[in-house]
C-alpha cells in the first residue's frame, strides 16, 4: 500500500471550498485536466453519490474512472474510493476553518491518497516504479488543491457557492 499525504491553505471559508469541492458538474471548469463529469447517482453531493470522471493526464493519456462519495461528514470530511487497474484507491479530504493567524477566515484542506494493490502485475510494476507513482500521485493532488484554491478566488465561483 502506498500513501501520500498534501495538505493546502485557501483563501475562502469552508462553506465556499466545500461548495465548489462537491459541485460534480463544475470540475471540469476548475480543473484543468478534467474533460468531463458524469454523475450517475442523482441528488445532492452526499454518502453513496457515484460519478464518472475523465481526465487527460500526461502525454495526452486519456483515463475515465468511476468514483464513489464512500463517507461523506458535510463541509467537513469526504472520503472518494475508485477501483483502479491493478490499483484501488482511496482519496480522503479534510476541510478545516482556519481560525487563528493570518490565513484566519480561509480553509485548511488536507487530501490523502491511499493505493492499494490488487493484482499480482501491479504489484511487480510498483517494486520497479513505485518512487515515480508516488511523486506523480503527489504532483497531481498538489496541482488538483492549488486548482481548488483557484476556483475560490474567483469571485464569479465564490457568488455561485
Amino acid at each position: 500500500m502506498s500513501t501520500i499525504a498534501v495538505s493546502r491553505s485557501i483563501a475562502a471559508p469552508v462553506d465556499v471550498v466545500w461548495a465548489i469541492f462537491t459541485d460534480l458538474p463544475g470540475r471540469p471548469e476548475w480543473l484543468s485536466t478534467v474533460d468531463a463529469v458524469e454523475v450517475l447517482t442523482p441528488g445532492p453531493f452526499a454518502a453513496g453519490i457515484r460519478w464518472r470522471e475523465t481526465r487527460t493526464l500526461g502525454g495526452d493519456v486519456t483515463v475515465t474512472e468511476e468514483l464513489l462519495a464512500a463517507e461523506v461528514e458535510v463541509r467537513q470530511r469526504c472520503v472518494i474510493t475508485s477501483p483502479g487497474s491493478g490499483v484501488d484507491y482511496t482519496l480522503t479530504y479534510t476541510f478545516r476553518p482556519v481560525e487563528v493567524g493570518r490565513a484566519h477566515g480561509g480553509t485548511m484542506v488536507g487530501a490523502v491518497f491511499e493505493g492499494h494493490l490488487s493484482s499480482r502485475a501491479s504489484r511487480a510494476v510498483a517494486f520497479f516504479l513505485g518512487g515515480l507513482a508516488a511523486r506523480t500521485a503527489e504532483g497531481a493532488l498538489r496541482r488538483d488543491l492549488d486548482a481548488l484554491a483557484a476556483a475560490c478566488a474567483d469571485p464569479m465561483a465564490s457568488s455561485a457557492a
